[in-house]
């Protein structure tokens, strides 16, 4: 159980309020988060993550990005696990607000940041014994901007897509951009295997930048296995040998069923494989 926060490198009790109703965060969702995986002691693509969060705070043009380096990540991760007794493995989430009040128009663009833990029973990326079960979520899209690979604090369309999940008792949704193609699911990105080739959809068709999806990539061509980015057609799901879906918190994660369609999963089963040799040690 968390026992304390981090915010803004003050230790606080996790019950304990910080933040007021003028908070941005709360009121507009200006802000963005990072979720990141302790494993073995180890913090996970400290510098992809690190990379990932100063590319968006200078895109959401929220000040103090050149200090929240993979320094401050391992740091501070570090610091809060220790705390709060975590001997290995372990998700967080860093959120980063724009600080101070202002209505739409923002007084400042100073930086303030909460830090979060939970502990995780895995102690590797397992790869998902069970298949997930996936629909098409199709009542909302996303749209196609300068933010949409940012993971920004504003996350309307995914709550509306996990509300439709558990409506439906699936185990994931897949979400659309505006354009009617395949974009990502409610918590991670999409990769599809179609006539013998892998497919995940462009940062061009308005995906979150997953750390895990650059990572899956780079592991899929090391092993001579050809990634496209590309538009896809959400149609493919019909006719696909194979879907899996990344995050950095799960890893790779294999997706059994849409609608009546039934996948196999020997290049996420390959994959997930090469994931956890390249964290040994």
């Amino acid at each position: 159980m968390q026992q304390y926060i981090l915010h803004n490198d003050q230790l606080v009790p996790a019950g304990q309020s910080i933040l007021t109703a003028q908070n941005r965060a709360f009121r507009y969702g200006d802000g963005l988060f990072e979720s990141m995986r302790l494993l073995g002691g180890k913090l996970m693509f400290a510098q992809q993550h690190a990379d990932r969060l100063k590319a968006g705070m200078k895109a959401l043009k929220i000040d103090g990005s050149a200090l929240m380096d993979e320094y401050f990540l391992k740091s501070k991760v570090t610091e809060l696990a220790r705390r709060n007794k975590l001997e290995g493995n372990a998700r967080f989430r860093l959120s980063v607000y724009r600080d101070g009040e202002g209505l739409y128009t923002p007084e400042s663009n100073k930086a303030a940041y909460v830090l979060e833990s939970a502990s995780i029973s895995e102690e590797g990326y397992e790869l998902n014994k069970k298949g997930l079960i996936v629909d098409v979520y199709d009542e909302m899209t996303k749209p196609v901007n300068k933010l949409s690979n940012v993971k920004t604090s504003s996350s309307l369309l995914y709550v509306m897509a996990g509300i439709f999940k558990k409506q439906r008792r699936l185990d994931e949704a897949f979400i659309l951009n505006q354009s009617g193609f395949l974009c990502e699911s409610i918590s991670s990105n999409i990769f599809v295997v179609y006539n013998g080739q892998l497919f995940t959809p462009a940062l061009s068709e308005g995906c979150v930048s997953g750390i895990m999806r650059g990572v899956v990539m780079g592991l899929a061509k090391s092993n001579d296995i050809a990634v496209t980015e590309a538009q896809i057609n959400p149609e493919v799901l019909r006719e696909a040998e194979e879907v899996f879906i990344t995050n950095a918190i799960g890893g790779i994660r294999w997706v059994m069923g849409y609608g009546r369609k039934r996948y196999f999963n020997e290049i996420s089963k390959l994959l997930s494989v090469k994931l956890n040799e390249m964290n040994v040690g």
